[in-house]
């Protein structure tokens, strides 16, 4: 199992409504709005890295409203 985390900016007042399609992706396993330099940090469980790149790259960065993405994998196996 790979364990990634996504930072996500979005446009101007778009991040409330980005959240809620974000979260209904299935691998994402949490989403929550942030104060920073991105707007939204994502969660995502996938059994493969492969399955994390699809995530990003097909499901988050083509809603409308997202302008930027970066992702970090978890380098740890904490199963916590």
């Amino acid at each position: 199992m790979v364990h990634a985390f996504i930072m996500v900016k979005t446009a101007a007042g778009k991040s409330e409504g980005l959240l809620s399609q974000i979260t209904d992706i299935e691998s994402v396993a949490g989403a929550h709005i942030v104060a920073g330099n991105y707007d939204i940090i994502v969660e995502i469980d996938a059994p493969e890295v492969y399955d994390v790149l699809k995530a990003v790259s097909s499901d988050i960065q083509g809603l409308d409203g997202v302008t930027d993405t970066k992702t970090y994998i978890a380098m740890d196996q904490n199963d916590g």
